[in-house]
């Protein structure tokens, strides 16, 4: 039976290749089931995070589904299915919510490496370092994001969907459709911490939209159009601005070493918090001078999200992503 966990509001269901086989052909693979999840990955997703009775406008339990783990050499293989049938690059809370799954069930401890398979030509499997550890007296994990790219050609944006912009003085980018939804949006960091996010910068927290504006019916479609890369709805892959679809955050400094962010994601739409998301926030935070300590807090609706940097002769090398996870019900 699948299990359902929470990771500051964000919630997945995780489950076996096995399980998945029980109702539906699934290889025995990572790489194949991901090539393959066409073929799989929709009825996973009805058949176990399906909302019995839609509550709040809410078809799903769950942010999307954890297959695995799937044997794949000296790491441990995972799929992340988004609630639409694609597959994800990374997830932070996914990451956190999987490994608290692999020591609740005796499968992995201290510490080990996760590779997740996407099949998005023609990138490679997202391999993420895990370590368990305690920070403020809390059980969790340390996560290793990787080295963050930034710009445009991080996430394949493409140039006519692009302008330049600045925020504090350092350049960003102006997406013209972000800017047609909201004229204040002009000041945007793309980044790529194995999946890509355009983080668009406000001057001040109270202006952040609110999870009921993001979930909107005058926003929310032509969110969904940017970040899934569509030039209308049921319409994929048009690059409007990146061919691979792109998560949006939008982020104020709120503090010395707090950011306040709202995250709208790719295949999921308005969610409560991400862990990419964070770690995509606190990165573009500091390459623009916005923060200078080592460690940042992202809070979202969901909750905070302590990222740390690990830097080498001034130079950001790694970004390392503190998670916790519970397993509980799902509330239906």
């Amino acid at each position: 039976m699948a299990e359902f966990y929470d990771a500051r509001g964000n919630c997945y269901f995780v489950a076996s290749p096995d399980e998945i086989r029980r109702f539906v052909e699934i290889p025995y693979t990572a790489v194949e089931a991901a090539q393959a999840r066409a073929q799989w990955a929709t009825r996973a997703i009805e058949r176990i995070c399906s909302r019995p009775n839609e509550a709040e406008g809410k078809r799903y339990l769950s942010d999307g589904l954890l297959v695995g783990p799937f044997p794949d050499g000296d790491a441990l293989g995972l799929l992340i299915v988004n609630t639409d049938g694609t597959l994800a690059e990374r997830s932070g809370n996914g990451l956190t919510i999987f490994s608290q799954f692999l020591s609740d069930s005796g499968q992995a401890s201290g510490a080990f490496v996760v590779r997740i398979h996407h099949g998005r030509a023609p990138a490679a499997p997202v391999e993420a370092r895990v370590e368990a550890a305690v920070r403020e007296g809390r059980n969790g994990f340390w996560i290793d994001m990787g080295k963050p790219g930034f710009g445009p050609a991080a996430v394949g944006a493409s140039p006519e969907h692009v302008g330049d912009s600045e925020f504090n003085g350092r350049a960003t980018s102006r997406v013209f459709a972000l800017e047609q939804v909201d004229a204040s949006w002009s000041s945007s960091q793309f980044v790529n911490v194995g999946n890509p996010h355009c983080v668009t910068f406000l001057a001040d927290p109270a202006l952040l939209p609110s999870m009921e504006q993001l979930g909107s019916g005058e926003w929310k479609p032509r969110l969904t159009a940017i970040a899934n890369s569509t030039q209308s709805e049921g319409e994929r892959g048009a690059g409007r601005p990146c061919r691979n679809g792109i998560n949006l955050q939008w982020a104020a400094v709120a503090g010395a070493d707090r950011i306040a962010a709202r995250v709208f994601e790719r295949g999921e739409g308005p969610t409560l918090s991400s862990g990419s998301s964070a770690t995509a926030v606190a990165s573009a935070a500091r390459w623009l001078g916005l923060v200078a300590g080592e460690a940042v807090n992202v809070v979202m609706p969901g909750g905070v999200a302590p990222i740390r940097f690990v830097e080498s002769g001034g130079k950001m090398e790694r970004a390392m992503l503190f998670g916790e996870a519970e397993r509980t019900n799902p509330r239906r």
